[in-house]
């Protein structure tokens, strides 16, 4: 039993790009789908898709993203909010990345969204994670 299927998604990715792998898989799930989503809108992942063959819950197949000198899109992906520590925060104090350069995944009540979306919406959640 996995107890942070996030935390594995992301060091999955993470361990695809040292290898500079063009796709990584791994078992799906609507969390996973949506942080995959919101990668995909910020230009981080070429694509992602749901395979239902040979898996209950289906797999998610990520496309990563390199550019012509073969550097991944992705620099560093951080787990932020824990199944032992969650970490919650407002709209007013919602992190930045980099000074804007990266982006925080945040769950909130409307959805996964990024810390700009949340500043604009004016709303609050957990921050999943950093990715920049």
């Amino acid at each position: 039993m996995m107890t942070d299927p996030i935390a594995d998604m992301l060091t999955r990715t993470r361990n695809a790009l040292a290898a500079r792998h063009e796709r990584v898989q791994m078992p799906a799930s609507r969390m996973k789908r949506e942080i995959a989503r919101v990668m995909k809108e910020e230009g981080y992942i070429r694509d992602y898709r749901t395979q239902a063959e040979g898996h209950p819950q289906g797999i998610l197949d990520l496309e990563l993203k390199y550019d012509f000198r073969n550097r991944s899109a992705i620099r560093k992906l951080q787990r932020v909010s824990t199944p032992g520590k969650r970490h919650y925060v407002r709209c007013t104090k919602m992190p930045t990345v980099l000074n804007g350069a990266g982006i925080a995944i945040v769950s909130t009540s409307k959805g996964l969204m990024t810390d700009r979306q949340c500043r604009q919406e004016n709303v609050g959640g957990e921050v999943l994670c950093y990715i920049w």
